[in-house]
């Protein structure tokens, strides 16, 4: 029922490792077996073929293939077990193990879905796979909630759903008023030139680790949380380097403001290193599971993690999903 893209493998076979790697993954998860094979992503590039399979083809058809269950090794190595799938030691067969209440299996599996929604790639293409416009907004909105989990656990303290539409229904400058109440640093007073209508002005997520003895110079992390196609032209290091204080304080914080940038994509090594330049600290889908079960021991000790009642259930809302998909069932709009 899902589509392998074999027209994304035109060049080097490590170009598109993680999207092959994500076919297999899905494929295992959304099947009533539980199970995807190495081979399966041979026998789909040699049916897009034009023409019969030669011996260079069929070396190249393996290349892919190997190129796809070794990114699913280093995976597994290096979120442990907190990843969600396994593979047998041939590297033949990968298998679909969430565990429904594992919160950091829930973060793996939700940031697969999300990475590869139809606008992003056609694996999810078909009608009967493809997650409804509802869904979508659920899966969206509960990963705001796994990455204010996710920033809580980074930096060892409390953390605040801050990006619009919020959790409590709040406005603005009453929600930042609510979030600087505990930082002590600086004071919330808009100036008249900062825009009328904010929203959020770019931050979804504030967490803190602050002193007990509530002064300035403490770890403080804001993030922006982005789970479409355009989330590298949405850095938030200028944001709030020169702008958001400036805006919205007065006096400003003495604290400097780590900006941090949280997706849902597998980001392969070489690309790593450009994304910090350009948009901070990043969260992506190796990290994030590891962080969201860090951030269950947090709230074990009573640190206040902002819509974490939310990511309990996250787990629960994916299984619906793919219980529909197992069936056969058409999407409902």
């Amino acid at each position: 029922m899902i589509y392998f893209p074999a027209e994304e493998f035109s060049g080097s076979v490590n170009d598109a490792c993680d999207l092959a790697a994500d076919y297999l993954e899905l494929k295992a998860m959304l099947s009533s077996g539980c199970e995807a094979l190495r081979k399966d992503i041979e026998e789909a590039l040699e049916l897009s073929g034009d023409e019969d399979v030669d011996e260079e083809s069929q070396d190249r058809y393996e290349g892919i293939a190997t190129s796809a269950i070794n990114r699913i090794y280093e995976r597994k190595t290096i979120i442990g077990s907190e990843y969600p799938f396994d593979v047998d030691s041939a590297g033949d067969t990968i298998w679909f193990t969430m565990d429904q209440e594992s919160l950091g299996h829930a973060a793996y599996v939700l940031s697969l879905i999300l990475s590869n929604l139809p606008a992003i790639t056609p694996i999810l293409l078909e009608p009967v796979v493809c997650p409804s416009k509802k869904e979508v907004a659920r899966f969206r909105e509960d990963f705001q909630y796994l990455a204010t989990a996710a920033l809580a656990a980074e930096v060892g303290g409390p953390a605040w759903s801050f990006g619009f539409p919020r959790l409590d229904k709040s406005g603005f400058h009453s929600k930042l008023r609510q979030v600087w109440s505990k930082m002590r640093d600086g004071t919330v007073s808009g100036h008249s030139s900062a825009p009328g209508n904010p929203k959020d002005d770019g931050v979804d997520v504030f967490a803190a680790k602050i002193w007990e003895d509530g002064l300035p110079g403490f770890l403080l992390l804001a993030a922006q949380v982005a789970t479409g196609r355009s989330w590298k032209e949405k850095s938030l290091k200028s944001q709030v380097r020169d702008v958001f204080t400036k805006r919205w304080f007065s006096p400003e914080p003495a604290t400097d403001i780590i900006p941090y940038h949280i997706i849902p994509f597998a980001r392969g090594d070489l690309e790593f290193r450009d994304d910090v330049v350009v948009l901070g600290n990043l969260l992506h889908r190796l990290r994030l599971p590891i962080r969201v079960k860090e951030a269950v021991g947090l709230r074990k000790k009573g640190i206040a993690i902002e819509g974490f009642e939310r990511v309990e259930k996250v787990g629960e809302q994916i299984m619906i999903y793919i219980q529909r998909v197992r069936n056969g069932q058409e999407r409902i709009m």
